[in-house]
């Protein structure tokens, strides 16, 4: 999918304050911009930062031909130097990013861009459109996934997604998130994951019998049978069917069942009632899976009723993050480089969330060293150093609220992406993403993980970029 063209994929006043930048000669000018979201879906505890490799695709691959320039020029908006510079445009500038899988808090920059403020500027709607995507889709997922209490979770939501994009690398930010498996046979190619499904109701509605369209099935794929019993009754038919199947067609051959797969009805009752029958016909070993409209919360209410299930198939609830489907990341101008030098910006707002954080800055994670566990992070000024011990953080809302951090470890979280238009970075694989996801998710205490109500994690401002915050809105005051 990265031969399409996409240049034109832009908000349209991307361009005409590019041709503004141009038309006052500032195309040179060097421009830093940060990409952050200021409120975690769902009112949740963290987010997982997802999308950086179609960023980096979008980069490689970005370029105006001739339909394009053509196209532009009949708008009778852009001037023809300009229109030139666009058919000659090649990203040259610096990017920075946190890497795919990381946990990742409010006001944080997930992504850096330093480059020549046109360069910078067109960048802004992809980068925005990956990012509040696939973020969107990789958190809901890890909730979902942990809500299931280590069972298996699959992504079936390619027919709910809002487009074939939304499909694909929805499924791939799944699998960041902790999916195991998906039913979007192009994503598990594309990105070397697995392909889950087995069969839909149309399968069994188009056989003689239920019963003759178990015993094809299991014909065709003995060693990975898995049948979906609620097609007419799931006690009285569909169970009594699959275990005769399993009898009829499976044991003989030397194999057995997979699996059941519920897809209607009360699934906590259900599932305690079929896995009452398939034990008592000897398939304790018989794994039990359920779909539906499920989410977080249904599922955490399922298991809390002692529902019989051993894995889960999420759809529109996840392949939409139906419940908060809005991520909200921005991409706002930090700074502007003049002869060398970093000029600050800040943007100024009554809603105090909304008033950014100046200059070119660093984002730092703090552990424990007892416990391995993330204390807190802290956004810095680039030029700043980290003390190895006693680091004071405080709230930046009510800084009078301080705590000390001791005994720690820290490294910055984000990583050189792109040098002077350059690749430097090595894309890691979507399984080695989503272990390091894993990974990261361990290192946040409980009470942040939870689902509702979670501890709010600190994000904290250095002093130094504090004291340059608060000297500009008082210039800004005057």
């Amino acid at each position: 999918m990265n031969d399409r063209k996409l240049s034109l994929v832009t908000d349209f006043y991307e361009l005409t304050m590019s041709n503004g930048y141009f038309e006052n000669n500032m195309q040179d000018t060097i421009a830093y911009f940060d990409v952050f979201f200021r409120q975690v879906p769902d009112n949740g505890g963290y987010v997982i930062c997802s999308g950086l490799e179609q960023i980096i695709d979008y980069i490689k691959n970005l370029k105006f031909d001739s339909d394009d320039i053509s196209y532009l020029r009949s708008l009778n908006k852009f001037s023809d130097n300009f229109l030139d510079y666009l058919s000659h445009f090649k990203f040259t500038g610096d990017i920075w990013a946190i890497p795919e899988g990381t946990v990742v808090f409010p006001q944080e920059p997930l992504i850096t861009v330093r480059a020549p403020i046109i360069e910078a500027q067109i960048l802004e709607t992809m980068i925005l459109m990956i990012i509040n995507h696939q973020c969107l889709i990789a958190t809901k997922s890890s909730r979902i996934v942990s809500s299931a209490k280590g069972r298996p979770v699959m992504e079936f939501g390619a027919r709910r997604a809002h487009s074939v994009d939304a499909a694909v690398f929805g499924a791939r930010a799944a699998i960041i998130g902790g999916c195991v498996g998906t039913s979007c046979t192009y994503t598990a190619k594309e990105f070397d994951t697995v392909a889950s499904g087995t069969m839909a109701h149309s399968f069994i509605q188009s056989f003689d019998s239920e019963y003759d369209a178990f015993k094809a099935y299991a014909e065709m794929y003995p060693d990975d049978c898995i049948l979906l019993i609620d097609t007419y009754d799931t006690i009285n038919s569909g169970i009594v069917n699959a275990i005769k199947v399993f009898n009829d067609i499976l044991i003989p051959k030397g194999f057995r069942p997979k699996g059941v797969r519920l897809d209607s009805g009360d699934l906590a009752y259900l599932s305690k009632k079929v896995r009452k029958i398939l034990d008592n016909a000897g398939f304790e070993d018989c794994k039990i899976c359920v779909s539906n409209s499920l989410d977080e919360n249904l599922i955490s209410s399922l298991l809390e009723q002692g529902a019989q299930i051993d894995s889960f198939g999420v759809g529109e609830n996840l392949i939409t993050a139906k419940s908060d489907p809005v991520f909200g990341g921005v991409y706002k101008l930090c700074a502007l480089e003049k002869d060398g030098k970093i000029i600050p910006k800040i943007k100024i707002s009554e809603n105090i969330t909304k008033i950014t954080n100046p200059g070119f800055k660093k984002v730092y994670r703090f552990y424990s060293k007892d416990t391995g566990k993330a204390l807190a992070d802290v956004i810095t000024l680039d030029a700043e150093s980290i003390p190895t011990s006693n680091y004071v953080i405080f709230d930046p809302i009510n800084p009078w609220r301080k705590k000390t951090l001791v005994n720690y470890n820290y490294k910055p979280l984000q990583e050189q992406i792109f040098k002077n238009g350059e690749l430097i970075y090595e894309t890691p694989s979507l399984n080695e993403i989503s272990k390091h996801c894993k990974e990261e998710l361990s290192t946040l205490w409980d009470e942040v993980r939870r689902l509702n109500n979670p501890h709010k994690y600190y994000v904290d401002l250095s002093d130094n970029l504090w004291n340059l915050k608060n000297n500009m809105l008082k210039q800004r005051a005057k």
